[in-house]
C-alpha cells in the first residue's frame, strides 16, 4: 500500500480540524467562550495531533536547513535558514515538553508520527543534497518553501479548530513566521509568495 504524501496528510489534517470545530459549537465570539490558560493546560486530541504533526515537520526543516547551511552561497539566504534554525529548535523543544505533559499516549503517537516518513520532505531534502554547488540556494529557496507554506496552513487549521489557548498561540505565531519567511525567501529569489 502507498503512503499518502505529505500534502495529501496535510489536506486531510485540515478537514480533521475543520470538522472538529464545526463539532465542538464554537461560540460566536470565541475568545469570549475560552477559559483563561492555566500553567497545567489539558492538551484535547487535536491539539496533540497537531503538536505531533508539528514536530515531525519541524524536524524535517531543521534537516532541510541543516543540509544547505554549510552549502548556501548567499549571506542572506544563510541568515534566514540560521534565524529559522533557532526559532524552530525552540518551537521543537517546546512542542515535545509539551506533548509529555499531555501523558505518555500523545507522546508516543509523536513517536510514530515522526517515523512514517513523509515524501515529499525526503524529495526535497534529497533534491537539496543532490543540488550543485551553483544551485543551492535556488533549491533551498524552492524546497524551503513549499515546506513552510505547509506549517503555515497546518497552523491556521489549529488556530481554527484547536481548543488549547497555548497551542493556538503558537500555532498564531508558527502561522505568522512561516508566511512572512515564505514572502522573505521570494524576495530572495524562491518561488512566489
Amino acid at each position: 500500500m502507498r503512503r499518502p504524501s505529505a500534502a495529501t496528510l496535510s489536506v486531510l489534517l485540515v478537514a480533521v480540524l475543520l470538522v472538529a470545530a464545526g463539532c465542538r459549537g464554537r461560540a460566536a465570539s470565541p475568545a469570549a467562550s475560552r477559559p483563561a490558560p492555566s500553567a497545567a493546560e489539558t492538551t484535547s486530541g487535536i491539539d496533540a495531533l497537531f503538536l505531533a504533526m508539528m514536530v515531525a515537520h519541524t524536524t524535517q526543516t531543521l534537516a532541510i536547513v541543516d543540509a544547505g547551511l554549510d552549502r548556501v552561497t548567499d549571506p542572506q539566504v544563510r541568515t534566514l535558514i540560521a534565524a529559522v534554525r533557532a526559532t524552530e529548535t525552540d518551537e521543537l523543544a517546546t512542542m515535545r515538553g509539551w506533548l509529555r505533559e499531555a501523558g505518555p499516549s500523545a507522546a508516543a503517537a509523536a513517536a510514530r508520527h515522526d517515523h512514517t516518513g513523509h515524501s515529499d520532505a525526503a524529495a526535497g531534502l534529497a533534491r537539496l543534497r543532490a543540488a550543485p554547488a551553483a544551485h543551492v540556494d535556488r533549491v533551498l529557496l524552492d524546497v524551503l518553501t513549499a515546506h513552510q507554506r505547509t506549517a503555515a496552513a497546518l497552523a491556521r487549521a489549529q488556530v481554527t479548530a484547536g481548543t488549547s489557548d497555548r497551542v493556538r498561540d503558537l500555532a498564531t505565531r508558527i502561522d505568522r513566521s512561516r508566511t512572512a519567511e515564505v514572502a522573505l525567501m521570494a524576495k530572495l529569489g524562491g518561488p512566489p509568495a
